[in-house]
């Protein structure tokens, strides 16, 4: 089962779908259904080389802005992934792809909620959002 994840410049996740294949088909789906959900088209796609994600992006009319990226630019997009296998090693892997997905939808609105991305701001103010955050 593969994770495709979609990140923003700031590190917010904004999508996370679990596919059985890395193919065209599963590009397309997260490509589509992030753009839908998003509203505005961003001004650039940062991927991995994948040529599945070059095709997607052919099909959906976005060369233009689709960069494939290399080790230091898709970065943000691989340590969003760091806690979702640090919690799958510990549930001993997901028994089905929907349970996976249920998980994933979960864990994506928890971990934004708690990402304040401590090294930016003072300690104080960080207990402050964090209180917020947990009564939210």
């Amino acid at each position: 089962m593969f994770l495709w994840r979609a990140v923003d410049d700031e590190g917010e996740v904004l999508n996370m779908l679990a596919q059985k294949r890395r193919n065209k088909a599963a590009a397309l789906k997260l490509l589509r259904k992030l753009l839908k959900s998003q509203g505005v088209h961003p001004e650039t796609i940062t991927t991995n080389k994948l040529a599945s994600y070059r095709a997607a992006a052919k099909t959906l009319n976005l060369q233009e802005r689709h960069r494939p990226g290399g080790m230091r630019e898709n970065h943000r997009a691989e340590n969003s992934h760091l806690p979702i296998r640090q919690r799958e090693r510990k549930m001993e892997k997901f028994k089905s792809q929907g349970s996976a997905q249920r998980f994933l939808a979960t864990h994506v609105a928890v971990y934004n909620t708690f990402n304040l991305q401590p090294h930016l701001i003072r300690r104080s103010t960080l207990r402050q959002f964090r209180a917020a955050a947990h009564q939210a």
